[in-house]
């Protein structure tokens, strides 16, 4: 049994919170270079060049390529030889992240009600998804995730005799209707199975993986490609103006339902698609 301080996750939580709005991933930055060679419309390669920038000009500064530096989401698989000294894991990464956006300087975003409205002032609490897993290791995944793309979900309980081609309309539609709202090129996330909460935990997850990776079953990667090149075919183009680069990919994950059920969730990224990992 390993034995892991949580002042350790708590140090990690808010190293991650400030280097993942600092520091667009190499995949996202290997996305926008092969986009701007595609692109077709000369405005929207030239969009896709000033966001190349923004990035660069964010991560020599240390600084934000964002205004809306998201609510923090925290994918974690605890393995479970690892015993927790000292605290508790939840209360451990909230203080991570309350750290992190107030030395980062990173915008507090988060209500503590959503209705009455009143900010928390530190960004917590944090949206935590927990896996146990085998194992002495903890590996934690941030994503800050902004609420323009956010807003732009949705969720569908399908028929099962609506099948592939219902799922693929549905997230064509999804992403239709958003149009320049979430801030393209975009990523989309889409979970299909489940049940409804879990189709959006899906959903989300499949935002943090890295661009250009595709589901290992054949039939849900060839689904990935279709709505890809679906999608782009909508013209929406970068931040809505126009081109064949609407979003950057498509990434699905799926699971086992109910006979009577088909859930589907689409969940949108913006182009700041922002994720970092750490295993401790």
């Amino acid at each position: 049994m390993r034995k892991l301080h949580v002042k350790e996750i708590t140090q990690a939580v808010k190293e991650m919170c400030i280097s993942a709005n600092y520091n667009l991933g190499k995949d996202v930055i290997d996305a926008f270079e092969k986009a701007k060679e595609n692109e077709e419309s000369p405005v929207g390669k030239e969009i896709i060049e000033n966001l190349i920038k923004n990035a660069q000009i964010a991560r020599y500064n240390q600084m934000p390529m964002c205004q809306d530096t998201g609510m923090a989401v925290l994918f974690v698989e605890l393995g479970q030889e690892v015993q927790l000294l000292d605290g508790n894991i939840t209360d451990a990464i909230n203080e991570g992240v309350r750290q992190g956006y107030s030395e980062g300087y990173l915008r507090k975003s988060v209500v503590s009600d959503p209705l009455i409205r009143k900010n928390t002032g530190d960004n917590t609490p944090a949206i935590i998804y927990y896996d146990i897993v085998p194992g002495d290791k903890v590996k934690i995944t941030i994503a800050p995730k902004g609420f323009g793309s956010e807003n732009m979900s949705k969720t569908k309980m399908l028929k099962p005799s609506d099948g592939i081609k219902g799922v693929e309309d549905f997230v064509v539609e999804v992403v239709s209707q958003a149009g320049p709202n979430p801030c393209p090129p975009i990523v989309v996330g889409v979970g299909i199975g489940g049940t409804l909460d879990k189709a959006a935990n899906m959903a989300k997850k499949a935002l943090i993986r890295p661009i250009g990776e595709h589901n290992e079953l054949q039939h849900i990667n060839e689904m990935e490609k279709r709505l890809l090149e679906r999608i782009n075919n909508l013209g929406i183009g970068p931040q809505g103006l126009g081109g064949i680069t609407t979003a950057l990919a498509v990434n699905i994950e799926v699971f086992a339902t109910h006979i009577a059920g088909l859930p589907v969730a689409v969940n949108i990224n913006c182009h700041a698609s922002r994720h970092e990992e750490r295993i401790i």
